[in-house]
């Protein structure tokens, strides 16, 4: 197969020839049969074993013993010079124990007997101290919330609450040592000043631990004032043979012969055994110096560009046997991506008050003068009263009591035999008083005074009245608890500390699932929510008890009632029920925030139960808009809310969520319109970026302002059309047209009847008055008829006449115009009688 190449993929570099020429030119150095060292030319390749091997591994597995056992000797020597530093303090520590008055002192001074009791102020204000914090760190819901960073966005936020479940889930049934050390480190706190926690994997368990360490297991060299400058630190350990085996099959320690377990106490370890009771006589145990020390360790030196020591301290873990010194690990503690080498922090330092070196102060160094003067005082007092109730005195030598050895209990006769005289003769009881009054004032005095320097006292409640204002108790409140508020702060941000390094541990090191199912998310989102998510202690460092919490929500709800408007009552009652411890408070306050996105219909079902409602940027608020106001106009829907009394409220609830929809609907025109998304509401702006946009903005509402004119001219025509009010308008108008079309047709036809009629009258006046004429054309036909028959007739008598006289013809032409006459008038008489008629 390699025939078929012909040509190289990659030019050979330049001067391989020559050295392919040289026999002597390439040097093959084997040093064992893992390591290999090749020269050729001035190019030197090294191939040790282990050169591929994980960051994190013991160094001190290669490394020869003998340096190993100088290293060990002069760190454990420096160990012990950091221990003789503090004896002082240990010595203040040891003498503080005795203070607590866990056990019973039996003296012999000033007799056998003598009261034994300790003042109890130590530890009163211990276990006070110990009873508030770890029920304001740990409540039972546990002791983690989360803080969104960077903006907030939907996919944050539900990032956060799962985040925030899987905390407390892992602190409360996980590791389930976490609360017991917690509460074993609040015993220990206040009581010495100091108080170690350490956050780290353990490889036996396969989790993450967080474990109690006291402060006298951690020594600190002189001249540290905090842990991310101190160059070294050592923690003293205290392990098993077994618990030594395992971390060595787990690859942890390395494999070596365990010697013998060197016995060694302590005096704050004598003292503590004392006060609790217990003995070590079998505890077989091995010490460990775990040390966090900055080293030059050979064959791991810093090096600068060139590949030259620089001679700078690297942070590495070197854990050794005390006693044989021998080394079972030597491992790197710094982030292999961190180009600094910055120091990895596995411990988080309580400090009860901070002091002038790397130990703070507690009780034992505040109020253990005033401890122990009442101790003193409380035994006098007690004592006195025991001389006064049984005392002592003289009694002649000659007398004898039966069992004089024995003091006479109370109630109790002996006989007593003397040689003469009275007995009161021969007895002198010792002049003891009763206990002073003066030095149980004195005591009360030094009592109140320690007490209220531990801030312990109780405020005396019944000299206040009970009218006094909301104010005025915050105010006395925050007197009487201003030293424990600032304790409580600083163990919030010392909380705060221990729990980001749990989350990274858990985080970083256990499985990318979750041990359960999220409700909002898959399984693989456990890494990535862990982010963009801070933890912080569910605590509120701003008040130390829940009684101050709770006065100060009463003060903002009396504002509150003065000023309903601008305040957001519901946020401010559900804040109230936590502040109370009272479970569900999301249920029984729900706000609009701790909604989830509805359809339509059922937000107008939360709407008509009053429920709250809340609108997301990427619903369809169109339709949404549209559902909810046609559930407005629904007449049922109407007639139902208008009997329910709270009609008002439902109305106004459900048009302000409407206005939210429409004020999402709007933006979204506008990014539209704009081509780009807006910022996020509430976001800071710059004046640039607010004035660019606004221009921007500006230009975009036009447009979307002339849209909407368009949108709302064809709606307005389409509801128009759509109208039933205004149908119902068009058709009466139309019933009105064809009345008026109707009343209009009958008037039509009445007007026609009545012309037909006056036509007729018009053709019966002009027939009458045809047949008038015609009657008097024939009257005149008849009369000129009669008159042609006349004058025939006169033509006759007038031929007969002419014959008979000639006499009388003047008489007969007088008669004849006479009657001419007449017809002439009767005609005109008949003409003017039918005129009226027409």
């Amino acid at each position: 197969m390699a025939t078929n190449i012909d040509k190289a993929l990659y030019q050979q570099p330049q001067g391989m020839e020559e050295l392919a020429q040289d026999e002597d030119a390439i040097e093959i150095e084997i040093i064992d049969p893992e390591a290999v060292n090749i020269s050729i030319g001035d190019l030197k390749i090294s191939m040790m074993p282990g050169e591929e091997d994980d960051f994190g591994v013991n160094l001190a597995e290669d490394m020869d013993e003998g340096a190993l056992s100088a290293l060990a000797g002069d760190l454990s020597g420096d160990v012990d010079q950091d221990k003789n530093s503090r004896k002082d303090w240990e010595k203040a520590y040891t003498e503080g124990l005795k203070l607590l008055g866990l056990q019973y002192e039996e003296r012999t001074e000033p007799w056998n007997g003598a009261c034994g009791v300790f003042h109890p102020m130590i530890t009163e204000a211990v276990v006070r101290f110990q009873s508030e914090t770890i029920t304001e760190q740990f409540p039972a819901a546990g002791p983690v919330r989360t803080k969104i960073i960077g903006k907030e966005t939907p996919e944050k936020q539900e990032a956060a609450v799962r985040v925030e479940a899987d905390m407390n889930y892992e602190l409360t049934e996980v590791m389930r040592e976490f609360r017991p050390e917690h509460e074993r480190m609040l015993w220990s706190l206040p009581a010495t000043g100091s108080a170690f926690k350490k956050v780290y994997y353990d490889p036996n368990l396969g989790r993450q631990v967080s474990i109690f360490i006291p402060a006298e297991d951690i020594i600190l060299p002189y001249g540290t004032t905090d842990l991310d400058t101190c160059y070294r630190l050592t923690h003293v350990m205290r392990k098993t043979k077994n618990e030594i085996i395992k971390l060595q099959q787990a690859g942890f320690y390395r494999d070596i012969e365990l010697p013998d377990p060197s016995k060694e106490q302590d005096n704050i370890k004598q003292a503590k055994d004392k006060e609790t009771g217990f003995s070590d006589l079998n505890d077989e145990r091995y010490t460990l110096y775990e040390c966090h020390v900055d080293l030059v360790l050979e064959g791991d030196e810093d090096k600068d560009d060139d590949g030259e020591p620089t001679g700078v301290m690297q942070p590495y873990v070197f854990t050794l046997i005390k006693g044989s010194n021998d080394v079972l690990s030597i491992r790197r503690n710094w982030n292999q991506d961190d180009p600094l080498k910055l120091k990895r922090q596995h411990f988080v330092h309580y400090q009860y008050i901070p002091g002038f070196g790397a130990y703070g102060f507690g009780l034992f160094h505040l109020i253990g003068g005033y401890a122990r003067s009442a101790t003193s005082i409380m035994r006098q007092l007690v004592d006195a009263g025991t001389l006064s109730n049984l005392p002592g005195g003289l009694k002649t030598r000659g007398m004898r009591i039966k069992g004089d050895d024995t003091p006479i209990a109370p109630g109790e006769w002996r006989d007593v035999d003397i040689a003469s005289g009275a007995l009161r003769d021969s007895i002198l009881p010792l002049p003891y008083k009763e206990p002073s009054v003066v030095l149980a004032g004195l005591m009360d005095k030094i009592v109140e005074e320690g007490r209220r320097f531990a801030a312990t006292a109780d405020m005396n409640v019944s000299d206040m009245s009970a009218q006094a204002p909301v104010g005025t108790t915050l105010a006395l409140l925050e007197r009487q608890l201003k030293v424990m508020s600032a304790v409580q702060a600083r163990l919030h941000y010392t909380f705060k500390q221990e729990l980001r390094l749990l989350a990274a541990i858990i985080r970083d090191y256990t499985e990318p699932d979750y041990d359960y199912d999220p409700v909002d998310a898959t399984r693989k989102a456990k890494q990535s929510d862990y982010d963009h998510i801070d933890i912080i202690p569910v605590s509120d460092p701003n008040a130390a008890t829940m009684s101050q919490r709770v006065v100060q929500y009463q003060a903002v709800i009396q504002m509150a009632q003065m000023a309903p408007d601008i305040y957001d009552l519901p946020q401010l009652h559900r804040n109230m029920l936590e502040v109370l411890g009272i479970k569900d408070a999301d249920k029984l306050v729900p706000l609009p925030d701790d909604q989830k996105p509805k359809d339509p219909v059922s937000e107008n079902m939360a709407a008509l139960r009053m429920e709250p409602m809340k609108a997301f940027f990427y619903q369809d608020h169109e339709s949404h808009i549209k559902v909810h106001m046609m559930a407005m106009q629904d007449p049922i829907v109407m007639q139902l809310v208008g009997q329910n009394p709270k009609a008002g409220q439902i109305q106004a609830a459900m048009m302000a969520h409407i206005a939210e929809h429409v004020g999402f609907a709007y933006r979204q025109k506008i990014e539209q319109q704009m081509g780009m998304p807006l910022p996020p509401e509430g976001e800071k702006m710059s004046p640039e970026m607010e004035m660019a946009l606004s221009s921007m903005m500006a230009q975009a509402a036009q447009q979307v302002f002339q849209q909407s004119q368009q949108q709302a001219s064809q709606q307005q025509s389409q509801q128009q059309a759509q109208d039933p009010v205004l149908q119902m308008q068009q058709q009466e108008l139309q019933l009105r047209q064809q009345e008026v079309q109707t009343k209009g047709q009958e008037i039509q036809g009445k007007l026609q009847i009545e012309q037909q009629r006056l036509q007729l009258d018009q053709q019966r006046l002009q027939m009458e008055a045809m047949a008038k004429m015609e009657q008097a054309k024939q009257n005149n036909k008849k009369i000129q008829i009669d008159a042609m028959n006349k004058a025939g007739q006169l033509q006759q008598q007038k031929a007969a006449a002419n014959i008979t006289a000639l006499g009388k013809a003047g008489d007969l032409n007088r008669q004849r115009q006479q009657m001419g006459v007449d017809l002439a008038r009767q005609a005109t008489q008949n003409q003017q009688k039918e005129k009226p008629t027409k």
